[in-house]
């Protein structure tokens, strides 16, 4: 299980980061891709993916993402309405085929899985986007990792007993020193090697900050799962389960490193 979870885990950085180096469109397919199978998975858990208001998710995906390709931004507040208003003309026109809590998840999910991840793209549109990009990869994965690597050897105090017993303080502490340091030295390869003017102690702050955000994405995940007695989300990634399973925390730190590095330019 540990070699197919090391072996999946390197595939998948290895196909992340080649996407985030040809940007543009390849990206943008990508997350696209992304985010359309990361809302089914969280519609699978209400049991509404192959329902017409899944379909009305769905839609909603493909036409924030269009606004976004073709810079309408502007229009995404327009979109939000009309979006619940179509959410809610399914609930009241099939009632009482739904509930509440499949009415509210097919809308949320949208902004949740798709609007959050659509910030890599984002970013990677910044100046220097190409570099900044990266951050949000070392501030989830980054961060989870050594999160681990401490909790494994030192950890002993829970931090979120009922919720993730796994989890320890310790394992906090070194996971968010540990994405500080990683953005650090990130900053440092970008001077040495990139030509990029990167200071490591503002790398490292996004890193800290966006780590602290990541350990909520990683529990709000996991609290989603447990009320809905579910292990994985999908079985998509070998040994990491779905979608939402390996991007929990992206989806919370990429819009962070987003405003973040927006206000620190």
């Amino acid at each position: 299980m540990f070699k197919t979870r090391l072996i999946s885990g390197i595939l998948l950085v290895i196909v992340a980061f080649a996407t985030i180096f040809y940007g543009g469109d390849v990206l943008f397919a990508t997350l696209l891709a992304v985010s359309l199978i990361g809302l089914m998975e969280l519609y699978r858990a209400v049991q509404i993916e192959k329902s017409f208001l899944g379909a009305v998710g769905y839609l909603g995906v493909a036409v924030y993402y269009a606004l976004l390709r073709f810079d309408r931004k502007e229009n995404i507040l327009m979109l939000a309405i009309l979006l619940l208003v179509a959410i809610m003309a399914v609930y009241v026109f099939s009632f009482p085929k739904y509930v509440s809590e499949q009415v509210t998840t097919a809308f949320f999910g949208v902004f949740y899985v798709a609007v959050m991840l659509s910030y890599i793209y984002q970013t990677r549109l910044l100046d220097e986007g190409l570099y900044l990009v990266g951050l949000v990869f070392l501030c989830s994965w980054g961060c989870d990792t050594c999160a681990y690597c401490v909790g494994v050897l030192i950890g002993k105090h829970k931090m979120a007993p009922r919720l993730s017993p796994k989890k320890s303080v310790e394992g906090a502490v070194g996971g968010l020193l540990g994405a500080a340091l990683l953005g650090a030295l990130y900053a440092l390869a970008i001077r040495k090697w990139g030509g990029a003017n990167a200071r490591w102690e503002i790398y490292a702050l996004i890193c800290f900050v966006g780590g602290m955000i990541s350990m909520v994405g990683d529990l709000a995940a996991s609290a989603i799962k447990r009320n809905h007695d579910i292990k994985d989300y999908g079985k998509l990634i070998p040994g990491h389960g779905g979608i939402l399973d390996r991007f929990d925390s992206v989806i919370f730190t990429a819009p962070v490193i987003y405003y973040l590095a927006s206000a620190m330019a």
